[in-house]
């Protein structure tokens, strides 16, 4: 498990820099499940990352950071297990509504 500014670091560093709305951001308790089967992401061509908050409040917390920066996704999903932080580049065949 990282700490809140590595999981940060780690997205930008991963998303090439600050975000924009082309990348969805959320949080789950089960990111695999929640790219690859809600969100419809290709797991072998999409640009997709997760990483392990540590806890539900700092996936919230890392949530929002990038969200603020212009992310894409909707604040408040998620329940009390959802420690893992996802982010995914939009495609025509992801679906955000998930």
């Amino acid at each position: 498990m990282a700490d809140k500014d590595q999981v940060i670091q780690d997205f930008i560093n991963y998303m090439g820099g600050t975000p924009d709305s082309n990348w969805y951001v959320g949080i789950t308790s089960d990111p695999k499940k929640r790219l690859f089967n809600n969100h419809n992401v290709s797991e072998h061509t999409g640009k997709w990352i997760h990483g392990d908050a540590g806890s539900e409040s700092i996936a919230r917390e890392i949530e929002e950071y990038f969200l603020n920066l212009g992310a894409d996704g909707g604040g408040g999903g998620g329940d009390g297990s959802s420690r893992y932080v996802y982010a995914y580049r939009k495609t025509s065949t992801t679906n955000e509504d998930n």
